[in-house]
């Protein structure tokens, strides 16, 4: 998966966003995290840590996520990221109950769904990308599930209107996915799964992708900027 980049690269190319158009922090790694004044929206990628470790990185990400929330700074946030800001924001994460979910799943939408800026105008099912092990087990209070799988209820939400998390992955393509598939192929094997097949049912998920560049172009209107950072 090194030859097609990393996170950052995948959903700022996805994204729609130029280079000079985002600022990266890897807080895992160290960086420090930003004042978050000045910023048009924040993006927050997945991880293979788990929220509920509340490693001392993650854990002061949630906090720095909360008062960004709250003081109105677009959020959006992918699989580990649509779960941190859940748990930031006073949701509950933990282990899925039905195990892991990998490969492209049925996203289904809520019917109030139609109402939000970023999945008005989709279909009511549609394919998107997914692999994770915890989820969303409880929303934060006020906030409104948008979407859910067979596997997993909180697929998707919003708190108040300008937060977003989503457990798939917007800006993964086929590649990506089948890539992930081939490098859980011993864990899928131990779950009695068989990566082979799982990797045959992948498709692409466009809709998914319109999502993310929604949200990039809502950051913008409400800021009443032309070219924001993400």
């Amino acid at each position: 998966m090194r030859r097609h980049g990393s996170f950052p690269h995948w959903i700022r190319v996805a994204a729609g966003l130029e280079r000079d158009e985002a600022v990266v922090a890897n807080v895992e790694r160290g960086d420090a995290l930003p004042p978050s004044e000045g910023f048009a929206g924040v993006i927050v990628t997945g991880s293979g840590a788990m929220v509920t470790d509340r490693l001392e990185w993650s854990e002061r990400s949630a906090a720095w996520l909360r008062e960004a929330a709250l003081a109105g700074v677009p959020l959006f946030g992918i699989c580990y990221g649509h779960q941190l800001i859940a748990h930031a924001l006073g949701g509950e994460v933990g282990y899925n109950p039905t195990g892991r979910e990998m490969g492209t799943i049925d996203l289904e939408l809520h019917p109030h769904a139609e109402h939000d800026p970023l999945f008005t105008g989709l279909p009511a099912q549609f394919p998107a990308q997914a692999t994770h092990l915890q989820s969303v087990l409880r929303t934060p209070d006020g906030a409104t599930v948008l979407a859910r799988s067979s596997q997993d209820a909180v697929h998707a939400f919003r708190w108040r209107d300008h937060v977003w998390g989503v457990q798939f992955h917007p800006e993964f393509s086929s590649t990506h996915m089948r890539g992930y598939v081939r490098a859980r192929h011993d864990a899928l094997a131990k779950e009695g799964r068989c990566a082979k097949q799982v990797s045959r049912s992948v498709t692409a998920a466009p809709h998914a992708r319109r999502i993310l560049r929604r949200f990039v172009r809502h950051a913008r209107q409400l800021h009443g900027r032309t070219a924001p950072h993400a």
